[in-house]
C-alpha cells in the first residue's frame, strides 16, 4: 500500500490497525494537505461488517465538535472496498499516555471533561458511540481530547447491526445492560467513560478478569474497587463521581453528559486536588491472584472442554 495513490491520495506510511479497519497517513494531492485513511480490513468482508463501517462515516459526518474527529470523506476504491478520509492529528491515543504512566488527576479530570463534551454532542445528535475506550480516545499534541471510531455508534432509529447473543464494543469497557444485550443509551457512554477515569487515575480498570467471562462476572455483579482505603491523597469526591458514574442501575447514574461534565467541573475546584499523588496510590494496590489456563495433555484434544471448565469454576470460586 504504501506509495500507492488512490483515488487523490498517495499512501505515506501506515499509521495503525484496529478490529474493524486499518490506518494510513496519506497526502491529499489536490489540497495539499496531510490526512488518516481507514480501510475495511480485508478479512472482514461481510455485508454486516460493511454496513457498519458506512455507519461509521455517517455518524461522525453529522457531529462537528472540537473534541469529535471530524470525516472529510467516504470512497470506495475499484476492488469495492471502502474507506474513510479523516484529518490525522499529531499526538497519540490516551492508551498510550497511560500505559507510560497514571495521569495526574487534576489533568485526568480534564480529558474526561473534553470527552463528556463531545458526547453530549453525539447524544443530542441521537447517537451512543458504545465504544468508548483509551484506544478510541485521541490526544493531540495541544493536549485536545478528540474521540475517534464510531464504527459501532448506534443512530436512533436505526438498524440494530449486532448479531443474536452478542454485543458490540469491548468488554473491560462495557455497561452491564450492554454485557447483557439490552438496548442502551447515552448512560452506557457514561458508564464507559466513568471506567475511563477510573484508569487515567489509577492506571488499572475498576474491574478485573483475566479472562471475558470473569470480567463479565465482576462488572455485572462485582462493586468497582475501593481506591481511597489505598490512596486516602485522592479525594473522597472523586470516587463518589467515578461510583455514581459505574452504578450498575442506569437510573442511578448520571442521566446526561451534561449533568456529568457539571460534575467534573465541580471537582476542578476542590482544593488538595493537585496533590493527590496517583503513582503511590498505584503502589499501595493490594496484590491479586490470577487464574492461569489448563492445558489438554492428553491424547484426545476434545477433552480440552474440562480444562476451560475448571479454569472458570476456579475464578468464580475465588470471586465470592
Amino acid at each position: 500500500m504504501i506509495g500507492r495513490i488512490i483515488s487523490h491520495y498517495k499512501i505515506l506510511e501506515k499509521l495503525g490497525e484496529g478490529g474493524m479497519g486499518m490506518v494510513y497517513k496519506a497526502e491529499d494531492t489536490k489540497l495539499k494537505r496531510t490526512v488518516a485513511l481507514k480501510f475495511l480490513t480485508p478479512s472482514i468482508s461481510d455485508a454486516t461488517a460493511r454496513k457498519r463501517f458506512v455507519q461509521e462515516a455517517q455518524a461522525a459526518s453529522l457531529l462537528e465538535h472540537p473534541n469529535i474527529c471530524s470525516i472529510h470523506e467516504i470512497d470506495e476504491m475499484p476492488d469495492g472496498r471502502i474507506f474513510i478520509v479523516m484529518p490525522c492529528y499529531e499526538g497519540e491515543t490516551l492508551r498510550a499516555k497511560i500505559e507510560r504512566e497514571p495521569l495526574e488527576v487534576e489533568e485526568a479530570i480534564l480529558v474526561a471533561i473534553q470527552v463528556a463534551s463531545g458526547l453530549s454532542k453525539a447524544h443530542e445528535k441521537g447517537i451512543i458511540h458504545r465504544d468508548i475506550k483509551p484506544a478510541n480516545i485521541f490526544i493531540t499534541s495541544d493536549g485536545l481530547a478528540k474521540i475517534v471510531d464510531f464504527g459501532l455508534a448506534k443512530l436512533s432509529g436505526g438498524t440494530k447491526l449486532t448479531r443474536t447473543g452478542t454485543a458490540p464494543g469491548t468488554v473491560t469497557y462495557m455497561s452491564p445492560e450492554q454485557l447483557k444485550g439490552e438496548d442502551v443509551d447515552q448512560r452506557s457512554d457514561i458508564w464507559a467513560l466513568g471506567v475511563v477515569l477510573h484508569e487515567m487515575i489509577f492506571g488499572g480498570t475498576p474491574f478485573r478478569g483475566d479472562y471475558e467471562p470473569a470480567m463479565i462476572y465482576s462488572i455485572i455483579n462485582e462493586a468497582p474497587k475501593r481506591v481511597r482505603n489505598s490512596c486516602p491523597d485522592i479525594p473522597a469526591a472523586v470516587e463518589y463521581l467515578i461510583d455514581k458514574a459505574l452504578s450498575k442501575d442506569p437510573n442511578a447514574r448520571y442521566q446526561t453528559s451534561a449533568e456529568l461534565i457539571q460534575a467534573l467541573q465541580s471537582l476542578i475546584q476542590q482544593p488538595g486536588l493537585k496533590s493527590a499523588d496517583a503513582d503511590a496510590c498505584e503502589a499501595k494496590l493490594p496484590p491479586s491472584i490470577a487464574v492461569l489456563p489448563f492445558t489438554n495433555m492428553s491424547p484426545d484434544p476434545e477433552n480440552q472442554y474440562f480444562g476451560d471448565g475448571l479454569t472458570e469454576e476456579l475464578i468464580n470460586a475465588l470471586a465470592q
